[in-house]
């Protein structure tokens, strides 16, 4: 890792992603105690609860989404750089620029679509649980926002950046 990997972040952005991180490690954290819960009950109190798969499946959504929204504020996220280092520098920008808003375009219908598939099933209770069915829809849309949000906050770093060349 590198030297700046291990610095305070700086600024709300910079928070806001690190919660993000530490939002989808506990997440992963909690789908582990559920997973040992429910094996413990299954195979030593013989009483397998219901709520396990429930709960687990919105843990894993969380963990996903918030940890996808602090890559795409890292642009720790997959990409051609081949391409994108042997065009000359205000291609690139150009080029930096659009691969953005393409994932503040695809956050955006995550957080829309979320919004409407929560709100359709947020009546209708989980199996095993008393939760909303909707509930599951949450981190799709809250995180869709956070991927926007972070994308857009890149579209306006590369497009501040001086230019080279």
């Amino acid at each position: 890792m590198l030297q700046e990997d291990f610095e305070r972040p700086r600024g709300a952005m910079a928070h806001l992603a690190l919660a993000c991180t530490v939002i989808a490690g506990t997440a992963l954290l909690c789908i582990a105690l559920v997973q040992l819960w429910q094996v413990f009950t299954r195979y030593v109190l013989n009483d397998s609860p219901g709520w396990t798969e429930p709960v687990t499946l919105l843990l894993l959504s969380t963990a996903m989404m918030f940890a996808a929204a602090a890559g795409v504020r890292g642009n720790a996220h997959f990409g051609f750089f081949v391409l994108l280092h042997a065009l000359p520098p205000r291609a690139q920008r150009v080029l930096q620029a659009f691969a953005a808003l393409v994932a503040a375009g695809i956050g955006g219908l995550l957080l829309v679509c979320g919004a409407q598939l929560a709100a359709g099933d947020w009546t209708v209770a989980m199996p095993g649980t008393q939760l909303p069915q909707g509930m599951l829809y949450v981190p799709l849309s809250l995180g869709g926002g956070l991927m926007a949000l972070f994308a857009l906050e890149r579209v306006v770093t590369v497009l501040r950046a001086p230019a080279e060349g």
